[in-house]
Parts: C-alpha cells; sequence; structure tokens
C-alpha cells in the first residue's frame, strides 16, 4: 500500500467518521484533500482508496472500469454485517454495472422523470400540508420536525409511489434507522434486512394478483408483457426504493430547515424571493452532503486516480461530502451562498447518479416553500449545536430538531 506524502504522522484515516453539527465533512478528509488526494483508509473490513478531490471523484464516478457491484471481492464493507446482508439478498440496481444496471434503470427512469414529479406535486403539497396542520394544531410546541416532519413527508411520499399501506410507515422507519446505525450488530443487520424483505415479499405477492396503477403494479405490468418479469427482482427493487426514498430526503429537510432557523438573514431573503428557493435547495444539497455511505466502488482493471495507481480488485471509497467542499471546484465552499450549489455531486454523478434526484429536490422545496409561507416564526426550542447528532453508518443528520412558534 502506498504511503502518501503529507500524512506521515497518520498515513491511514478512518471512514467514515463522526460527522457533528453543522455537519462539515471531517478535517482529516479535508487535509487528505490538499495533502494526498488519493490515500489508504481504514474501514471495517479492509483498506480501500480514499478519494477526496472533485475532479477525481467525478471523473472515477463516470468511469465505467469501477464497479458498484456489491458483491465483488474487494467492495469496500463499511460496517459488521453489511457483506452477509447484501448476500443475502437479489442484487439491486445500485450494485449492478452497465448493461444490467442500464436495463433495470431504463424500467423505472420514467416513474421519476420530470412529467410524472411535476404530476405528484398536489399531493406531495398535500402530504406537506397535513404535516404543518398536525404541528400546528399540536399549540405552540416543543415539536420535534424530525418525528413530526422530516421523516412522514418523504416516508408518505414513497409510500404513495410504491403503494405501501401508510400505516406501517414507523415500522419501516424504525428499522431502516437501526439498520444503518454504528453500534448495531452484525447479526442484527442481516435480521433487519431479512424482516424487510420479507415484508416487501409480501406486498409484492398481493400487488401480482390485480396489479394496481402504483410503481410496483406497473413494474409488474411492464414486465410481464415483456416477458422479463422476476418476483425476487421487484422485490429488491422496492427494497432500494424504500430505504433511499426516504431515509436521505429526511435528513436533507432536517438540516435545511435547521439552517434556516438560525439564519435569519437567509430565511427572510427567501421569504421574499421565493422564486430563489429551487436555487437554495441546490446549495443545501452541496453544502450538507449528509449522504456517506453512498459512493463505493471497486476496480475492475488497474486505473490512474489522481496520479495513484488503483489495482484491478481494490476499493475505493469516493467522499462526496469532501468533493463538495473542494475550493478547486468551488469558490467559497465552507460558505452557504446561493447560487453556487451548481454542479454539485450530491446525487452522484455518471450511470448510477440518483434515479430519484427530481423528486428528493421537489420534496424539498415544497416544505422549504410552505414552511416560510405557513410558519416564518419556528425557533429552536433548543441550541442546534447541542443537539444529538445520529449515529449512523450513512447518512449525518439530527436525532430529533424540536421547535417552539
Amino acid at each position: 500500500m502506498v504511503e502518501p506524502a503529507g500524512l506521515t504522522e497518520n498515513p491511514v484515516v478512518s471512514f467514515p467518521l463522526p460527522c457533528p453539527w453543522p455537519f462539515a465533512p471531517p478535517s482529516e478528509y479535508l487535509r487528505a484533500q490538499d495533502t494526498a488526494p488519493v490515500c489508504p483508509v481504514k474501514t471495517h473490513e479492509g483498506q480501500p482508496w480514499l478519494v477526496t478531490r472533485y475532479a477525481d471523484v467525478r471523473a472515477a464516478l463516470a468511469d465505467p472500469r469501477f464497479s458498484a457491484d456489491l458483491r465483488r471481492d474487494g467492495y469496500p464493507v463499511l460496517a459488521p454485517g453489511q457483506r452477509e446482508a447484501v448476500a443475502s439478498m437479489p442484487p439491486t440496481m445500485a450494485g449492478m454495472d452497465p448493461p444490467e444496471h442500464t436495463v433495470v434503470r431504463r424500467r423505472i427512469q420514467e416513474e421519476f422523470g420530470t412529467r410524472r414529479v411535476r404530476a405528484m406535486e398536489p399531493d406531495i403539497q398535500r402530504i406537506v400540508d397535513a404535516a404543518f396542520d398536525a404541528i400546528e394544531n399540536a399549540g405552540g410546541g416543543p415539536v420535534d420536525l424530525v418525528k413530526a416532519l422530516a421523516l412522514p413527508v418523504p416516508s408518505a411520499v414513497i409510500c404513495m409511489l410504491l403503494g405501501i399501506p401508510y400505516a406501517d410507515h414507523d415500522w419501516f422507519n424504525d428499522r431502516t434507522t437501526a439498520a444503518f446505525r454504528r453500534e448495531t450488530s452484525a447479526a442484527d443487520r442481516v435480521g433487519i434486512f431479512t424482516e424487510l424483505m420479507s415484508y416487501l415479499d409480501r406486498l409484492v405477492r398481493d400487488k401480482e394478483a390485480d396489479p394496481p396503477d402504483d410503481l410496483l403494479g406497473r413494474q409488474i405490468r411492464l414486465l410481464r408483457e415483456a416477458g422479463e418479469y422476476d418476483h425476487g427482482e421487484l422485490v429488491s427493487l422496492a427494497n432500494l426504493l424504500l430505504i433511499a426514498g426516504h431515509e436521505t430526503t429526511a435528513g436533507m429537510i432536517t438540516v435545511s430547515v435547521a439552517r434556516l432557523l438560525t439564519d435569519d438573514e437567509l430565511r427572510h431573503e427567501l421569504a421574499r424571493d421565493p422564486a430563489r428557493i429551487p436555487e437554495a435547495v441546490e446549495e443545501f444539497l452541496r453544502y450538507f452532503t449528509i449522504a456517506q455511505q453512498a459512493l463505493l466502488r471497486v476496480a475492475n482493471e488497474d486505473v490512474v486516480v489522481g496520479g495513484v495507481t488503483i489495482r484491478k480488485g481494490e476499493g475505493v471509497v469516493l467522499s462526496v461530502q469532501a468533493a463538495n467542499r473542494d475550493p478547486r471546484a468551488f469558490s467559497e465552499p465552507d460558505e452557504l451562498r446561493i447560487g453556487q450549489g451548481r454542479g454539485h455531486l450530491a446525487f452522484g454523478h455518471g450511470a448510477h447518479q440518483c434515479v430519484g434526484a427530481k423528486l428528493a429536490r421537489t420534496e424539498l422545496r415544497i416544505v422549504l416553500e410552505t414552511l416560510l409561507r405557513r410558519r416564518p416564526d419556528f425557533r429552536p426550542a433548543a441550541p442546534i449545536e447541542h443537539l444529538s447528532c445520529k449515529e449512523s453508518i450513512n447518512v449525518c443528520g439530527f436525532e430529533e430538531l424540536p421547535v417552539v412558534w
């Protein structure tokens, strides 16, 4: 393993590291970005390469010589039980490579396209308004916005999209959160994913008899007509969308609202000119890159990244957090400035760029618009820096966000 120049006192950093408010990349990664932008990193299982500069991360994400297949030897593992949990399930779109990945993604891309997401906007607004109605009916607070807003909104949206009974949302929220906690044991992690897959297996079987007009029902009809239907593959897709569809969106809602509540100038600026909220969403996504785990790869052949040769079979951890704070790509990377978020990598890049990016952007925009219209008087019930942060292997965020008004 190559020892990078400039990190001689600690040549191998760890991943992931705790990520407290304001959820900036750990200083170790930013230091590596300056002195050894491609360096060994210590994970739960082995020492893959950590890539921290924007240009290198973006290039690697678009490079077909890197595989996203979680089943491959050398693919980075960040937590006990993760490899066993993956091995127990059919492969998902996120862990496939072209051409297999291309076929599966093409099947569902329309479900997350501009036309479909725009058609969902009235339903998303209704869901957000219902959350605010419930908050206001609680009186003057304190109310925890994680439980009252950030979790229920994306949960309700993904339930609507997949045709999952909303009454079950607390059940799967509890399990997906527990699955990614740092302290969850290997056996418990495997058990949680087994439970989720069993639940979704029953859900898909119920839909197979008379496919409804939801994403899963439409996929059943489409694949049957093409003679390509596979029950296990659809269960695996449902699992991917369920987890990816609410965990990170909930986290982004929480941190974006927290910033608005503690930045009077920004809150008043956006309240005066709501047309700037979409730009603000992009800058929130860049500044608060809360996803730590998502972008992991393994080399299919020898690849040179940032002047370092990554050998075939070696894993890479692509730190989008660090890349989105790279001064080589953003003029004021450590400042939240509306307008500089264009080109961020919060949703990845290349063939595996998040298929639900438009939906996530829309949910975040509608939440912020509604907050500024209905409850600009929210105030934190406790200092933000005193709130408990998530101990998660995949996302940064708050355990709670109590507010009063």
